[in-house]
């Protein structure tokens, strides 16, 4: 798989944060919103999401791959079905600041959550044109055998608490 690894972590204070990694990777984030920032680290090569979630700092949000484009998505997706893992779409969807095509892996054995996505363009929005939540968001859960219901949440943040207001800080994505 071609690619960088994508390690997304629940923080409780994004400054502080943004500061540390800033000294530990020697790199400014790539990207700063409201709630969010990501670094796009060369070496090692990782893409880097911080995710303000008060009250869960220190904790994996989710996991991914970020790969090339929408064809290297299909060839992970179709490898993967190869080997028997299931996999929910969630394709031309805008979600943590950027439209993407992506699908979740369904089934790691320790309920871990893994991407693998595409960047299709920047977005002003968290959630989507208008900053709604108004895509089908999937949790990929070891046990799941059908896509989740629309929650609302995006990068399946389930265990974290639904999103009750637009303003709420993020809970996920890369």
């Amino acid at each position: 798989m071609t690619g960088r690894v994508q390690l997304a972590i629940n923080v409780d204070d994004l400054a502080e944060s943004i500061g540390f990694y800033s000294k530990l990777f020697g790199a400014e984030p790539a990207k700063v919103r409201p709630g969010y920032a990501n670094f796009a680290i060369a070496d090692p090569p990782l893409k880097l999401i911080l995710m303000e979630n008060p009250g869960h700092g220190g904790s994996i949000n989710h996991l991914g791959v970020e790969v090339p484009d929408t064809d290297a998505v299909d060839a992970e997706q179709q490898r993967l079905a190869g080997v028997g893992l299931a996999s929910i779409d969630e394709r031309d969807t805008t979600c943590c600041y950027a439209r993407q095509d992506k699908f979740w892996v369904q089934g790691a054995p320790n309920g871990e959550r893994w991407e693998i996505y595409t960047v299709l363009a920047d977005s002003q929005e968290f959630w989507g044109e208008s900053g709604s939540k108004s895509f089908d968001a999937v949790e990929a859960a070891p046990d799941a055998s059908e896509p989740a219901a629309a929650t609302g949440a995006c990068c399946g943040d389930a265990g974290l608490g639904e999103q009750t207001t637009e303003s709420a800080a993020p809970a996920c994505c890369g």
